[in-house]
């Protein structure tokens, strides 16, 4: 099992930064495959980013490629999405999600349906 406790949402103006923090519980946590997910009111849910379990693999999606960087600190069961040169676009819920199926693994999961460990979620909301 493993518990995903996401931070660092807020408010910000356009072009402004944020970075949200992902505290994992569980000893297993450093061997997935981790992503943000994102899901705006309206709108399917969005992997914006995903690293692999030894960190040597990321991916971003087209929209936020250049902006945002995933990492991890696997000694502190951490997974960081740093956020800069914020749109209004970028407003969303964003989910911190583990994908289990496949330890130790370099590939990365593109798509929400599956991962399947998920926090609670934290409110970005990005002012124009």
């Amino acid at each position: 099992q493993v518990q995903l406790a996401e931070s660092g949402g807020g408010l910000v103006q356009t072009g402004g930064s944020l970075r949200l923090s992902c505290v994992a519980s569980g000893r297993t946590f450093s061997v997935y495959t981790m992503a943000w997910i994102r899901q705006a009111p309206g709108n399917d849910r969005e992997v914006v980013a995903a690293i692999s379990w030894s960190g040597g693999r990321k991916y971003y999606s087209d929209s936020v490629k250049g902006r945002f960087t995933i990492s991890r600190d696997n000694a502190k069961n951490t997974v960081y999405l740093q956020m800069n040169s914020l749109k209004p676009e970028d407003t969303a819920v964003y989910y911190c999600a583990a994908d289990s199926s496949s330890p130790y693994s370099e590939s990365l999961a593109i798509d929400d349906w599956e991962y399947d460990y998920w926090g609670q979620g934290t409110q970005v909301t990005v002012s124009s």
